[in-house]
């Protein structure tokens, strides 16, 4: 099985992560991955090349990451791929298919809604997948569902807590979603530590074969730790949860959350219970 990590951020483009691209690839070579997604927080996130930039220099600021990561890769026969993140209001989408030329031919997106990203990234061939969904942090206030349209969500997010995984395993089954697994590596002291990714029989060729898979829903295998889920207790979600059902916005009830991973097999409304086996909730979702 040929490994790639989905979920990748530099220094050159992304404000939070320390790590220069070209440092990746040797690195996760090493650890016996295949290849890599560079995919760094773009405009609405926490980007690291100015806004003030006109389009086309805030586009070449964005790429260099990816590029000086590519340059390494090939000097050692290692695959590393093109992606993007884009942040809405905390909820946030990894983008695959697309390239500097669509960026640079859509000088508008910086006024684009979810809407506009998800039919211009489908017009262009790509896929689009939600991060980490019910992700918990202190500078997110409200949770935001989009399972309308979008190619999938991120089941396993290492960087996450297991709850948070463990309740976006839970929607995504309810819903039908495919998922796939990351480490968001913003640091290279965490490679390794919180190793996850995806599997496929055969290799991914390019950004383009990757989208193309999710588009055909072409399952891929996940890897994470082995004991990600260790001692976990039932699901608990915090936050207030917005979902998009209909083409609008509506309240989501914890009671209709609780419903979702109880049908799931995973525990809810005890914090000490255990939840069922991860994999009878994963067997649905990947090959």
């Amino acid at each position: 099985m040929y490994r790639y990590e989905t979920h990748l951020h530099t220094a050159e483009g992304s404000a939070c992560a320390s790590a220069p691209g070209k440092e990746y690839p040797a690195l996760y070579k090493a650890l016996g991955y295949d290849g890599i997604f560079i995919t760094d927080h773009f405009y609405h996130g926490n980007t690291r090349p100015s806004r003030e930039l006109p389009w086309p220099e805030y586009v070449e600021a964005y790429m260099k990451g990816y590029e000086e990561a590519r340059k390494a890769g090939d000097a050692i026969g290692f695959k590393v791929f093109f992606g993007i993140e884009e942040n809405f209001e905390c909820d946030e989408y990894l983008i695959y298919g697309v390239d500097k030329a669509f960026l640079l031919a859509h000088p508008e997106i910086p006024h684009w809604s979810r809407e506009d990203m998800i039919r211009l990234v489908h017009g262009a061939g790509g896929a689009v997948m939600q991060a980490h969904p019910f992700r918990d942090r202190h500078y997110i206030s409200r949770i935001h569902l989009y399972p309308e349209d979008i190619d999938g969500i991120e089941g396993i997010n290492t960087a996450n807590t297991a709850n948070d995984n463990l309740a976006a395993l839970c929607y995504a089954r309810h819903f039908g979603l495919m998922i796939q697994a990351g480490s968001d590596t913003h640091h290279l002291s965490r490679v390794g530590e919180q190793s996850g990714g995806i599997m496929y029989e055969k290799p991914i060729m390019s950004p383009e074969d990757y989208a193309d898979r999710l588009l055909r829903r072409e399952k891929p295998g996940i890897f994470y730790p082995g004991d990600f889920f260790d001692g976990m207790g039932g699901i608990e979600i915090a936050l207030p949860t917005e979902i998009r059902r209909g083409g609008r916005w509506e309240e989501l009830s914890i009671e209709e959350m609780n419903r979702w991973f109880a049908d799931a097999g995973a525990a809810t409304g005890d914090a000490s219970a255990q939840p069922e086996d991860i994999a009878d909730i994963l067997k649905d979702l990947t090959v």
